[in-house]
């Protein structure tokens, strides 16, 4: 495929045209495009977002951790991948735009409109999304070491599904719009404001690079009606390796996040 659009404040008005979220394009299609348009306009970004550790803290990426091996395949839950640390990407060459390339490849195919590099097995700050979610339609967004710089104080419910999680689709709470900072595929840094779909699917991909899994942001009532699907794939998992589940859906009762950008 050709190389993605990167991100640029110039391209976003565009990026989309149709209003449900999801994360597997089949269950989005059926709502209309009337809230879908990413807005630029200025945001009520409100709240600070938080952070327990410095950025800079994060671990740097070396070559060995942008290896891979095509095809790209998803990591499914509860593979102790999607709970890995995140390495900060520092190197911004060839391999890299082959890794995103690769990366919507493996999105478009399984009907995703959004990746993050933890999901197909690699563990660095990086994800990508096309809210339309099919090829030569919207625009390509790539985001390197995101993070949240506000967000709204406002809370919208919306249904989400994973690749990560196939077929489960549920509520999940979560901010409004965000205020970005982000670098582009070349190095560059610069800032965005992401509402509607966009800032949904940014969200929903930054959890997984901060090792939070959409399941953890869900009401105790909406939990329990996936918790059966949770415990299929613990079980899927012990048969595909025939080692025990890493973590157990059961356990995660007192973990859960609170809506925003607490874990960070």
């Amino acid at each position: 495929m050709a190389c993605a659009t990167w991100l640029n404040q110039s391209v976003l008005p565009t990026l989309c045209n149709r209003t449900h979220i999801c994360f597997n394009l089949r269950h989005f299609r059926s709502f209309s495009s009337s809230g879908l348009r990413l807005r630029l306009r200025s945001l009520q970004l409100c709240a600070q977002a938080k952070r327990t550790s410095s950025f800079k803290d994060t671990p740097v990426a070396s070559p060995a951790d942008l290896n891979f091996v095509s095809p790209l395949k998803i990591v499914e839950y509860p593979d102790p991948i999607l709970r890995a640390k995140n390495k900060r990407i520092v190197t911004f060459d060839d391999n890299l735009k082959k890794l995103v390339d690769e990366m919507f490849d493996v999105m478009y195919k399984t009907d995703g409109i959004g990746l993050s590099a933890p999901q197909v097995g690699i563990n660095v700050r990086l994800m990508v999304f096309n809210p339309v979610g099919e090829r030569g339609e919207g625009e390509e967004i790539v985001l390197i070491n995101p993070r949240v710089n506000k967000y709204s104080k406002k809370i919208v419910s919306f249904n989400e599904g994973c690749l990560s999680f196939p077929g489960i689709y549920a509520d999940v709470e979560r901010p409004g719009s965000v205020r970005i900072d982000a670098q582009d595929i070349s190095g560059a840094k610069y800032s965005i404001n992401l509402s509607g779909l966009p800032s949904r699917v940014f969200q929903h991909e930054y959890d997984h690079l901060q090792g939070v899994l959409f399941f953890e942001r869900m009401t105790d009532e909406v939990l329990d009606t996936i918790r059966a699907q949770l415990q299929a794939l613990e079980k899927k998992y012990e048969e595909r390796t025939g080692s025990p589940s890493p973590e157990k859906i059961d356990t995660h009762q007192s973990r859960k996040v609170a809506a925003g950008f607490g874990k960070s």
